[in-house]
C-alpha cells in the first residue's frame, strides 16, 4: 500500500536542515535513475545487515528510513514474511521506482514521502527500524534521528544500521562531502550511547579507502 502524501511541515528554527533535505531532494532528481545500477559497486553490507537481524531480532512491525528504491523493502518482506513493513523518503523520484519494484509485496509495504525527525507526530511504535546508508546524509539531523529511532521503537526493539564509517584519505572525503556523505566516524558513538549493541562490525572497502559499519542495538 502507498501513500506519497506530501513531506511533513518542520518545526521552526530548522534552516539548516530543511536547507540539506532540499539539497538531497534535488540530488536524488537524477540519482534515482541510475541509483541501482551503480550502488551496488560501493553500498556494501546491505544484505548482511538484514540476514543478521532476520536472525536475531523477531519484527512484526518495521520502518526503514531512506528507503529508497525499495531495495531492502523487498529483502525485508522476504525476511520477515509476516511484518507490516513502512519505508519513508524524502526523494519523490526514488519513492516512484520504489512503489513500481514492490511487485508481491504491495500488500505489505507501505511507502511515504516524509522527513524523519522530531517534528513527527507520535506514531505506531516499531520493533525493527533500518538506516541503510542514511544517517551520514543527514548533515545536519543525523542525531535527532538516532533519537527519534531510539523513541519510536518498542521497549526491546532493535536498530539496524549499514553506513559509511570514516576514512583516512582528505581528497575521497571531500569528494564524499559534495554527495551529501558525512565520513569522520561519528555515528557509531552515539549508536552505542543510545542502543545496547547486539552485533557490530567494522570493515575496510577498497583495500582501507574507506571503511564501513554494521551495527544491530537493542532499546
Amino acid at each position: 500500500m502507498t501513500d506519497l502524501s506530501s513531506p511533513s511541515a518542520h518545526s521552526p528554527g530548522t534552516t539548516d536542515v530543511q536547507a540539506n533535505r532540499h539539497s538531497l531532494t534535488r540530488y536524488y532528481q537524477f540519482h534515482a535513475k541510475i541509483y541501482d545500477a551503480t550502488r551496488w559497486s560501493f553500498l556494501f553490507g546491505r544484505a548482511a545487515l538484514i540476514h543478521s537481524a532476520g536472525a536475531r531480532c523477531r519484527a512484526t512491525r518495521i520502518l526503514e528510513v531512506g528507503c529508497g528504491t525499495g531495495h531492502n523493502l523487498r529483502a525485508l518482506a522476504q525476511a520477515y514474511p509476516e511484518a507490516e513493513i513502512t519505508g519513508i523518503d524524502l526523494s519523490p523520484d526514488m519513492l516512484t521506482i520504489a512503489e513500481k519494484s514492490l511487485g508481491a509485496y504491495r500488500d505489505r509495504i507501505r511507502l511515504r514521502q516524509e522527513a524523519y525527525g522530531p517534528h513527527r507526530a507520535a506514531q505506531p511504535r516499531y520493533d525493527l527500524i533500518l538506516f541503510s546508508y542514511a544517517l551520514t546524509m543527514f548533515n545536519p539531523g543525523w542525531d535527532a534521528a538516532i533519537d527519534c529511532a531510539h523513541r519510536d521503537l518498542f521497549l526491546d526493539g532493535t536498530i539496524a544500521v549499514v553506513d559509511f564509517h570514516r576514512t583516512a584519505v582528505a581528497p575521497f572525503e571531500r569528494w564524499m562531502a559534495t554527495n551529501h556523505v558525512r565520513m569522520t566516524g561519528h555515528l557509531l558513538p552515539k549508536l552505542r550511547t543510545h542502543f545496547s549493541p547486539i552485533a557490530c562490525e567494522v570493515a575496510p572497502a577498497y583495500a582501507g579507502l574507506w571503511h564501513y559499519f554494521l551495527f544491530l542495538g537493542k532499546k
